[in-house]
């Protein structure tokens, strides 16, 4: 079969697809073949050869989002991934997958599979701790962010890396859903739970000093091409062991704020915090779990610092970001929108399209309901105060403040 007009492949489809466009497989070996995605956007199949045990991960974007069919995003956005996974790569050598073929007609993405990795989100609803992970993710972030702005790339080079990467449909959905819809619910489509309707109304809908804060933001979103970001870096977009972490599903990428990126993981790992507060029943689990949470949002956070630094000294060659002061002035513009994005995130996470199964798997209504009402304290505060959490420190302060205010 040529594959030369692209159609939405079904699991049965693809063994047959893999085996004519690559050679990872002996020619004539069985495979197997299943749909194992279970995110908004793609279709995503594991491809294995059952006498070997050597597997590989086939993703195809689909006209529709799985999310809702309402929702349409440019098939094209598989170019886009394929393409920032490799810089990625270059950046922060072996913390995403390969990236073995991308086909532009059918619009498949053929990449490595993270044997022996799980989904970060469904590990942490199971409450284990990865005490690596702080100091992985934030080499990831810093190396793949820092060497992807002006800071760091030709200006040319980056301003048509720029226009390589403009992904106007999924920006859109990030627009929509993170920067605007939580705050006012203006097409119907929030996911609010019902015991904190009343909450959320006056903390959310009618705080209109929180919506400008969200207006400038989105606006901010909008038109700083700073740094090529994953665009939806949260636990779900993680595969991790105790040894290593990847990266990967990064279809939302873009030019945009870097603190984009740190702030979701740092809003995600307080999710984690949520559950493991309101399920774990031990007092000594609960603190455990609980704990290096905590810790391990502090630790994102100055470790990121201490990163960047080093990283800007070795990689900077724009010969005015060498002027004393500048590194200081520009980091204290990620670590404000670092802040504001975990509150963005934290929102929308709460009430929006998208909830996260950290909080929606709390099943004593008034747990739930009370760390909804923590996060949305919370990410108040960071939005609002953005310019004051300038070390790991700070977050874990407000943490303590949002949660007593709920005791």
């Amino acid at each position: 079969m040529a594959y030369d007009t692209y159609f939405l492949m079904k699991a049965e489809d693809v063994p047959a697809y893999v085996q004519e466009k690559i050679h990872y497989f002996n020619g004539d070996t069985l495979l197997e073949s299943k749909e194992i995605g279970d995110g908004n956007l793609n279709y995503v199949f594991r491809v294995t050869e059952p006498s070997t045990g050597r597997s590989i991960i086939v993703k195809q974007a689909g006209p529709e989002l799985r999310i809702a069919k309402s929702l349409h995003a440019s098939i094209d956005r598989g170019r886009i991934e394929s393409e920032i996974l490799r810089i990625q790569d270059q950046c922060s050598p072996g913390s995403v997958p390969k990236v073995y073929l991308y086909d532009s007609i059918m619009k498949t993405i053929i990449e490595e599979d993270m044997v022996g990795h799980t989904m970060m989100r469904t590990a942490l609803l199971n409450h284990e701790i990865f005490p690596l992970f702080a100091d992985q993710i934030t080499t990831f972030m810093v190396y793949s962010l820092l060497k992807t702005t002006d800071v760091c790339m030709e200006h040319k080079e980056k301003k048509e890396s720029v226009r390589s990467f403009i992904n106007p449909e999924l920006c859109e959905i990030s627009e929509d859903l993170v920067f605007s819809e939580p705050f006012m619910d203006y097409n119907h489509r929030n996911n609010v739970f019902a015991p904190n309707k009343d909450f959320v109304e006056k903390e959310l809908y009618q705080d209109t000093a929180l919506q400008l804060e969200a207006a400038k933001l989105k606006f901010e979103f909008m038109n700083n091409a700073q740094s090529l970001i994953h665009g939806d870096l949260h636990t779900g977009s993680i595969f991790i062991n105790q040894e290593h972490t990847f990266v990967f599903d990064p279809e939302f990428a873009c030019y945009g704020p870097m603190g984009y990126d740190v702030g979701n993981i740092i809003a995600n790992l307080f999710f984690a915090w949520c559950n493991g507060d309101a399920v774990i029943e031990s007092p000594e689990e609960k603190d455990i779990f609980c704990g290096w949470c905590l810790s391990c949002i502090s630790d994102v956070i100055d470790l990121f610092i201490s990163k960047f630094s080093v990283c800007w000294d070795e990689n900077t060659t724009d010969t005015m970001a060498k002027v004393p002061g500048f590194k200081d002035y520009y980091l204290k513009t990620v670590l404000s929108d670092t802040a504001a994005m975990a509150g963005l995130e934290s929102i929308r996470r709460m009430v929006g399209l998208a909830n996260v199964k950290d909080i929606t798997s709390i099943t004593d209504e008034s747990k739930r309901a009370r760390a909804e009402r923590i996060v949305i304290r919370l990410a108040k505060n960071y939005i609002m105060n953005r310019t004051h959490f300038l070390c790991g420190n700070d977050y874990i302060q407000a943490i303590k403040k949002a949660i007593a205010a709920e005791s």
